[in-house]
Order: C-alpha cells, then sequence, then structure tokens
C-alpha cells in the first residue's frame, strides 16, 4: 500500500517513522514547506521529498496523512480526496464546520476513508476503560503541558482540550445541553487555559481543563458511573476501577489495576486507519466524529467570549 505524509513537523514525522516501519506500506513520499527539513525526514525514512502537496496528490496514492497546521487541513485533505487518496487528517478535522462538512461529503462521494486523528481513541487506558464504562454520570479531565512554540495557530481548546472533548463524547449517549467555558490568554494573544463545564441532557455533567502554560504535563480523565470511580492516566496508559461491592452483607470499595497491553498510541491509530483504507470499513473515528468535537469546541471557545466580555477581558479574544 503505497502512502505519503504531508506535513514532516513534529507529528508529521512521527507518522513517517511508523509508515516507514510497516509491513506492506511503502512510503513513497514526503511532503512540507521546510524544505531542509522535508528533505532531511525523507532521507532518514528512504523516500522523496515533495514541496507540494499538488505533486504528492498525482502519486499513485491509497492513503496520506496530513499534519499539516489546522488552517490548511482543508485545502490539503480536499486535494488529496479530489485525487482519489484516502486521508487520515490530524485533529481539529479543519478550522470550521462548513470545511468539515465538505470533506465529509467529499470522502463519501469518493467512497474513500476519512479519519480523524483524535489519538486518544487509541490510547491503550482508554482501551481498557472502554469495555467497563456504561452510564457515566461525571467525567473530570485536566491535560496540562508545558509552553511550546509549536500548534500556536491554534488556541488551547482545539489545541488540547479537544482530545478530551473527543472521548467525552464517544463515550456519553446524549446530546448537549449547555456548556459554561472561561479561559485567558497569558502568553500568546489565544487562550492558553481553559476551563469547560458541559452538560448533557441525560444528566452526565464533564469539567473539563487545559492549559499549555503549565510547569507540570499531566493527561488525566476521572469519571464516575453508578457503582464504579474511573482514573485514567493517558500518558502511563493506566487505568484503575474503584468499585462498590457487597460482600457478607457489607459494602466495600474494591479497588483494580485495569488490564492495559502497552502500545504506540499513534501506531495503533495508522494501523486502523490503512485497514479501513484497505477493506473498505468506516474508520475508528469518522469525519462525522471529527466534526462533532469541532461544533463543540467552538461552543466552547464561543462561550469564553462571552465570558471575557463579561469580565471586561473582549479585547483578548
Amino acid at each position: 500500500m503505497k502512502v505519503a505524509v504531508v506535513g514532516a513537523g513534529h507529528l508529521g514525522k512521527h507518522h513517517a517513522r511508523i509508515y516507514a516501519e510497516m509491513q506492506g506500506v511503502e512510503l513513497v513520499g514526503i511532503c512540507d514547506i521546510n524544505e531542509e527539513r522535508g528533505r532531511s525526514i525523507a532521507a532518514k525514512y528512504g523516500t522523496q521529498y515533495y514541496r507540494s502537496y499538488q505533486d504528492l496528490a498525482r502519486l499513485d496514492l491509497a492513503a496520506a496523512s496530513v499534519a499539516v497546521p489546522t488552517v490548511e487541513h482543508y485545502r490539503v485533505a480536499k486535494t488529496l480526496l479530489e485525487s482519489g487518496v484516502s486521508v487520515l487528517i490530524e485533529k481539529p478535522i479543519t478550522g470550521s464546520l462548513q470545511e468539515a462538512e465538505e470533506l465529509i461529503k467529499l470522502a463519501a462521494r469518493k467512497s474513500l476513508c476519512l479519519q480523524v486523528g483524535h489519538v486518544e481513541r487509541f490510547n491503550p487506558a482508554i482501551i481498557a476503560a472502554r469495555r467497563i464504562v456504561t452510564t457515566p454520570l461525571f467525567f473530570e479531565g485536566h491535560r496540562l503541558s508545558a509552553f511550546s512554540a509549536r500548534s500556536l495557530d491554534i488556541d488551547v481548546v482545539m489545541d488540547l482540550m479537544i482530545h478530551d472533548i473527543d472521548i467525552v463524547l464517544s463515550m456519553v449517549d446524549s446530546p448537549v445541553a449547555s456548556v459554561q467555558a472561561a479561559g485567558i490568554a497569558v502568553i500568546t494573544n489565544r487562550i492558553d487555559i481553559a476551563n469547560a463545564r458541559i452538560e448533557f441532557d441525560n444528566g452526565c455533567i464533564a469539567n473539563l481543563t487545559a492549559s499549555r502554560i503549565s510547569n507540570e504535563k499531566l493527561r488525566k480523565m476521572r469519571l464516575f458511573q453508578p457503582n464504579d470511580y474511573i482514573s485514567i492516566d493517558y500518558v502511563r496508559q493506566e487505568a484503575i476501577v474503584a468499585s462498590l461491592k457487597k460482600s457478607e452483607g457489607l459494602l466495600e470499595v474494591i479497588a483494580r489495576h485495569l488490564s492495559v497491553e502497552p502500545a504506540e498510541p499513534l501506531r495503533l491509530e495508522l494501523e486502523a486507519f490503512l485497514a479501513s483504507v484497505k477493506d473498505g470499513q468506516p474508520p475508528r473515528v469518522t469525519g462525522e466524529d471529527g466534526k462533532r468535537a469541532l461544533e463543540l469546541a467552538l461552543r466552547v471557545i464561543e462561550k469564553i467570549a462571552e465570558h471575557g466580555k463579561k469580565i471586561g477581558l473582549a479585547a483578548i479574544y
């Protein structure tokens, strides 16, 4: 299967590495506007460098990863899909709902795979926890990072929080009823730290915090459901469940580690993507999934802006 990568930056270089290591896969090209970086990654993995993604689209490709800045997602993915290439597009799917809808329709019309890179779906800890999630009632998510110069074309909601938004949406089978949010720009001219409280029609509540100006890296999700408390550590790939049990007429809380098979989430994601391309089955994370996550992220940003106006910080937004 012939594949390519558009964008050889922080994420794209890892897509290239994994494709180059896969059996039955030929990495035929790397595209990046930074020629030095693109040529370096291409040489490292024994493939060709292309400055133009239009040139890549003319190759006999089965699939490609799009790991360019969000503002370019739509244009690059559209060109590839129109050329008959299935696409894995990094999150967020696009910068607008209209662009997302157009890509979804285009992929369907061409009978191509469009997968969105919500990589935490493939985290072994999430996979293990999902087996016992039944009726979640409350989520508490923290996704904190130290400041980095990458992904500054988007705010922290689109950069980090959207991961947890997608996970929550994938576990809660109910429409969103309301959103409250607050956030502030600290280092950049975009939101750098944010908190959102999302309530669903069925009463489930998700309280999510994301920061890209923290002193520590933290990726944790805690969720509650009847008789269970589940703690997930994305970084350590650990999942612990504390359950209320009755023993000899007495109630007690029993905690246990769920069985987790360690793996690189991105590798699992790319393997699933190429499997969908090969067998024609819907991808694990569809374009519609990506659009839902984007829609809720945009609502969070809108509520942050409303809160900013209320407290006199309108100019930041």
